[in-house]
């Protein structure tokens, strides 16, 4: 089929499969993911739009024994650093946010048989992030300093290209911030320059579809909690 006879329903209806088949992984199979389907991913990911085209986003995307070796000495680091995370956390969640983490949470610890009140088993899955859930991969993408919140943004819209692009190809991600809580770790690790600014991880590779912390998925709210239209 030709670009010119793929209609704009047809187009609609793709992003609409993507986003509303997307899901966060939190178990993968070990088996690695070939390095062009990755490069596939990165083309894609690449023609995200951003300020002036400023491009800001940088990725280091580890493989084999890579990814195992920045896994273990991250596991290691953190049993005796705090994070410190280039971009600040949320200094709280309230309302609607906050019961919105909270049936997340709940979604999956009810998944994995975790009770309420459980504090090691929920510890234990808290760790799975660094453990980045078995994956084979990870992606860490950064921003450049100067650019400030606005690299940081045009990073967020490359984050969704490249979730899409892994779940158009079979793929399946997990984006993390926990991983850039742990920024300091990461730019020395990967030897990055200190004009660098950790945005986020991504840890992605082929779903274990049979765990159970791959069991659920997220709800979105309607539009009418997130718009407001104003006509006259």
């Amino acid at each position: 089929m030709s670009a010119a006879a793929v209609t704009s329903p047809d187009l609609h209806e793709a992003l609409h499969r993507l986003l509303a088949e997307r899901w966060t992984c939190r178990q993968f199979l070990p088996e690695p993911v070939p390095r062009d389907t990755i490069e596939q991913v990165l083309a894609l990911a690449q023609r995200t739009p951003s300020w002036c085209n400023t491009q800001p986003w940088h990725v280091i995307v580890t493989e084999g024994a890579a990814t195992d070796r920045m896994r273990t000495r991250l596991l290691e680091h953190l049993r005796t650093n705090p994070g410190q995370p280039d971009f600040p956390f949320p200094t709280q969640y309230t309302g609607v946010y906050q019961e919105r983490r909270r049936e997340c949470g709940k979604q999956l610890y009810t998944s994995l048989g975790i009770e309420r009140g459980d504090h090691q088993g929920t510890g234990r899955q808290m760790l799975r992030n660094f453990e980045l859930f078995g994956a084979p991969h990870v992606a860490i993408i950064t921003t450049e300093a100067d650019l400030g919140v606005y690299g940081a943004i045009d990073c967020g819209l490359y984050l969704n290209s490249f979730l899409l692009a892994a779940q158009s190809l079979g793929l399946a991600a997990a984006p993390q911030a926990a991983l850039a809580g742990y920024s300091g770790f990461l730019r020395d690790h990967f030897g990055l320059p200190d004009s660098r600014r950790v945005v986020v991880g991504v840890s992605f590779g082929h779903p274990d579809t049979a765990h159970p912390a791959n069991g659920f998925r997220t709800t979105r709210a309607n539009t009418d909690s997130a718009v407001t239209w104003h006509s006259t």
